[in-house]
């Protein structure tokens, strides 16, 4: 059996789920999330958990056992804490400015860049950083990694001086330039 597919889901007091066939609806005090699933696969609600099971030990279920049960956790964890991504910001003039609930970029380019969130997805840049942290702040997991990854995508950060955007914490690994006359 898929060892993540057979653990239940447990739910946390103020979530509460709706299932209809194969579409899960999951409501928290952040929001609300839906989604469809496989119909193969059985979801049900028991003691205060969801469990997911697979109708045969097929390759294409067992892949899906695993993928469903890692959704659900993900949507439950979503409408009761919300997720976060932090990008940092490195480099000369380089910044970030909230605008209303747009994000603006300076990154080097000819123009500003704007950056409007999706529904359910805020920008956050403190105060204290001087516009180098950008959170990046939603209650669906997916939504949320890929806001950031599109505002990485506006400048990564290069291997000569590291400029760039990066995720918090991520390691850059830095080239040696020309090694120049002598």
């Amino acid at each position: 059996m898929s060892r993540i597919g057979k653990q239940p889901v447990p739910l946390p007091e103020k979530v509460s789920v709706a299932i209809d066939r194969n579409t899960v609806t999951v409501s928290g005090p952040k929001g609300e999330l839906s989604q469809d699933f496989n119909p193969d696969l059985t979801i049900r609600q028991e003691n205060g958990s969801i469990i997911v099971e697979r109708p045969s030990d097929l390759r294409h279920h067992k892949a899906l056992h695993g993928l469903t049960r890692s959704l659900l956790a993900n949507m439950v964890l979503g409408v009761s804490e919300g997720f976060r991504k932090t990008l940092q910001i490195q480099g000369v003039g380089y910044q970030a400015t909230l605008q209303g609930k747009n994000l603006q970029l300076r990154l080097g380019h000819s123009h500003a860049v704007i950056v409007e969130p999706p529904a359910d997805v805020n920008f956050d840049v403190p105060k204290d950083s001087r516009g180098t942290i950008i959170h990046v702040d939603g209650i669906d997991k997916q939504v949320v990694g890929q806001v950031a990854a599109n505002i990485r995508g506006w400048r990564p950060p290069e291997p000569y001086k590291g400029k760039g955007v990066r995720y918090l914490g991520e390691y850059v690994r830095r080239k040696a330039g020309k090694a120049g006359k002598r």
